[in-house]
């Protein structure tokens, strides 16, 4: 890695750190109270002016350290292994060989096989640190899911956040513990099979704690704005070293923490003009970088919809990007089973059982239509051609949940019988299925939107959090906001831990159950089919409210669902062919021979 603070093998430290505002850089070893000087370093390739670097031995791993810059400036170092004072303290050296992995046997598991388990490792637990999320594992792994995506866990402001505000991308949060702990934590996942997921940032940096202006402005643009502050200079001058920090900074938590793969956050968000863009050039260098021996998945989330990023090669593999997070079928689902039409949900309003039956065969719903919530703006790409294992289905993510203003779940206002519908579709379909930390047990507790800036900011986050909400009917004075839950309050922050302790209460044991169930067929009568990969898909619409979806496998088995996603009875032509291996209730078999439907109902049926 070019960047930071680097044990070599003959005992000594380097620092090093692009700083092309500075005349000087000097780094300040703590304990030791001494100030050296860093040397300007030749630029290579053109373009990239402005390194500084020192090898000494008045630093080994454990010394804490700062930058000077041009004598006034004290910072931390930008690709920071470890903050143990937060985000305006010395960064820490740390030496990743330290660390004794005994995961060697561990390849990944195929993306096929995905059921993926997002959580937030402060409220994931009442401790809320990667030890303590530790102890959940076997839960997890009992629960039926594959893979643990923890939401972005780069050093923030403050004692608690979201993880979007990151500043210093390379440093794992101290309020969540210390960099060995964060590599234990993967490896116990390891030796329950299950993968390891990452949410990165790469679109902005938060708005407290970023240093980058004062040594190298170039890492930003005013060419192009995001909704959270500066864009990132991926396309203009300075920009290679720009490119480079952040895809090292992918191959760093992939290589040294042995993580199995990344979620990139809102890359809508990246502004990038450059050819190739710096998405493609991230996912092309973690391809090269690992190749076929060890499996790697990169996900996006893009609510651009462009598929592109998702081609797959002549052998089913992908390209650059395995997934996206798939917002259609969210959205499909929720105007289904909640009727809210509010704000994004307005483009799903008129025909949502349709949105949700072309996202359960093609992927995308929206493939270049118009959308009436962006102001007529065509949104998507084509993705029928693409494979089911492309897209990320969920009824429930931090953001469907956390951008409620009052973090309600699914289970607090949904009616139970749509919801478990919902499930039995999500659950059972191709696509690999996502849950949202605590929505397997039907938690009561909510997700809200917290964070702990300075009083600066956190006057003007609460008002700013508030307004968002002004949009909306229910909203509409500030009267009416004013209950809104204030995201810089410790209580905000406490409110959204889980409470485990309702786990083994009669309702929550009655979701727990479901989830278990479903999670088990899939891996029984679902994957090995998936692993086959895809031939075609479709769906279908009967009496307005029933929708069959069919998928053909190269194996020669066909998957064919029926549901009745409504709160009225329906009737239909004919049941499916095959074996029906998941009816909702005892009594749905003998109804559909009736070529009747209940109301939320769902069958599942598949011939060999």
């Amino acid at each position: 890695m070019p960047f930071g603070a680097a044990c070599l093998d003959d005992g000594s430290v380097r620092f090093r750190i692009w700083a092309p505002r500075s005349r000087q850089v000097e780094v300040s070893v703590t304990k030791k109270k001494k100030v050296l000087s860093l040397s300007p370093q030749a630029a290579e390739p053109e373009g990239t002016e402005g390194w500084f670097e020192l090898i000494t031995r008045e630093a080994a791993p454990g010394s804490c350290y700062q930058f000077l810059i041009d004598g006034q400036h004290k910072v931390p170092d930008p690709a920071s292994r470890f903050q143990p004072e937060d985000v305006h303290g010395p960064s820490q050296v740390i030496d990743p060989a330290s660390f004794a992995w005994q995961d060697d046997q561990w390849l990944g598991r195929p993306w096929e096989e995905a059921v993926i388990y997002e959580l937030h490792v402060g409220t994931f637990t009442r401790q809320g640190t990667f030890a303590a999320a530790e102890e959940k594992l076997d839960y997890l792994a009992k629960l039926g899911v594959t893979a643990v995506e923890l939401m972005p866990v780069a050093d923030f402001p403050g004692a608690r956040n979201w993880g979007y505000d990151g500043v210093l991308p390379y440093a794992p949060d101290s309020t969540y513990g210390r960099p060995e702990d964060l590599k234990h934590f993967i490896q116990a996942a390891h030796a329950q099979g299950l993968m390891v997921l990452l949410d990165v940032v790469y679109n902005h940096l938060g708005p407290q704690g970023n240093y980058f202006g004062v040594y190298a402005p170039q890492f930003f643009t005013d060419r192009y704005h995001t909704p959270w502050g500066q864009a990132i200079n991926y396309d203009g001058p300075g920009s290679r070293v720009v490119r480079d920090f952040f895809i090292h900074n992918a191959l760093y938590w992939l290589e040294e923490y042995n993580f199995d793969g990344l979620r990139l956050d809102a890359v809508h968000a990246i502004f990038d003009r450059s050819n190739p863009d710096i998405l493609t050039e991230l996912a092309q260098c973690v391809r090269q970088q690992f190749g076929p021996g060890r499996l790697i998945h990169l996900v996006l989330e893009n609510d651009n919809n462009a598929a592109h990023y998702l081609d797959r090669d002549e052998k089913g593999r992908a390209r650059l990007y395995d997934a996206q997070w798939n917002d259609d079928i969210h959205h499909a689902f929720h105007v289904l089973i909640t009727g809210e039409t509010d704000g994004y949900y307005c483009d799903y309003a008129e025909h949502p059982l349709c949105h949700l039956g072309r996202s359960l065969a093609e992927g995308f719903s929206y493939q270049g239509q118009a959308s009436a919530h962006r102001e007529g703006a065509h949104r998507g790409e084509s993705s029928r051609h693409l494979p089911p294992t492309a897209f990320v289905s969920f009824l429930q993510n931090h953001d469907q949940v956390g951008n409620r203003a009052f973090g309600d779940r699914m289970a607090q206002f949904a009616e139970p019988r749509a919801l478990h519908a919902a499930l039995a579709v999500l659950l059972l379909a191709p696509s690999p299925p996502l849950l949202f930390m605590g929505e397997e047990f039907g938690a009561d507790t909510p997700f809200l939107f917290f964070c702990n800036f300075g009083p600066d900011l956190a006057g003007k986050v609460t008002e700013g959090r508030r307004n968002e909400f002004a949009r909306f009917a229910k909203f509409r004075s500030p009267e009416m906001r004013a209950p809104i839950p204030d995201p810089g309050l410790e209580d905000t922050f406490l409110r959204s831990k889980l409470d485990w302790n309702s786990v083994g209460q009669a309702k929550h044991d009655e979701w727990l159950n479901l989830y278990r169930q479903l999670l088990a067929l899939r891996q029984q009568e679902i994957v090995p089919h998936v692993e086959s990969g895809s031939r075609s898909a479709k769906y279908e619409i009967h009496a307005v409210t029933v929708l069959t979806a069919n998928w053909k496998f190269c194996d020669g088995a066909d998957l064919t669902l029926i549901a009745n996603l409504s709160s009225t009875e329906a009737t239909f032509s004919s049941a499916p062919a095959g074996r029906m291996i998941y009816a909702g209730n005892s009594s749905l078999h003998s109804e559909l021979e009736t070529k009747t439907m209940p109301a939320w109902s769902v069958a599942w049926y598949l011939q060999p």
